[in-house]
C-alpha cells in the first residue's frame, strides 16, 4: 500500500483466500485492506496514539439515514456524553478532495451535528469546526486533542 501523510503505526495483517486484511482495532476483526480502508485505519491510529481518543468513544463505519437513503459514515468520534465530537471521511488516496466530499460530509453532519469535520484521503487533510449558531464552518490546521 502507499506511504501515507501519517506517522507509522503498526498493523497486523493476515492473508484470507489470497486476499490481504487488516485488523480494525475498533470493531476488532480483520477486514479486507482495500484503499480507503487503509486511509481509514491510518485515522483511527492517529485518533487514538497522537490525538489521544479513547477507543470507547471512536465508531467505525456505521450506517445512517438521510433523505430516505441508507448511507455510511467512515469515522465518528463521540464526546463523553454520547454527542458527536468529530466526523471524518476517507477517501482513497487516489481520489482528490474537491467541493464534492465536503458537500457529503455536510449532508452527513446535517443529521449527526458533529462539532469538528475531517476530511483526508490519506494525502490530503482538511479539518474544519463547526459553528451552528451562524451555520458555517472555519477551517482548522488540526483537530482539537482529547479532554475531558
Amino acid at each position: 500500500m502507499l506511504p501515507l501523510q501519517f506517522k507509522e503505526y503498526k498493523f497486523r495483517f493476515k492473508n484470507s483466500e489470497n486476499k490481504v486484511q487488516i485488523f480494525d482495532v475498533i470493531r476488532k476483526k480483520f477486514v479486507q485492506l482495500q484503499p480507503e480502508e487503509w486511509v481509514r485505519q491510518h485515522v483511527v491510529h492517529y485518533l487514538i496514539e497522537e490525538k489521544k481518543y479513547p477507543t470507547s468513544l471512536i465508531n467505525v463505519e456505521k450506517q445512517l439515514t438521510i433523505n430516505n437513503l441508507k448511507k455510511r459514515y467512515d469515522i465518528v468520534v463521540f464526546n463523553t456524553d454520547g454527542t458527536i465530537h468529530i466526523l471524518v471521511e476517507c477517501k482513497a488516496p487516489q481520489i482528490k478532495i474537491t467541493q464534492n466530499t465536503f458537500d457529503q460530509i455536510a449532508q452527513y453532519n446535517l443529521q449527526l451535528n458533529a462539532n469538528y469535520l475531517m476530511v483526508t484521503n490519506g494525502l490530503q487533510h482538511l479539518y474544519c469546526e463547526m459553528d451552528f449558531e451562524k451555520e458555517k464552518y472555519t477551517f482548522l490546521r488540526k483537530i482539537p486533542d482529547f479532554s475531558r
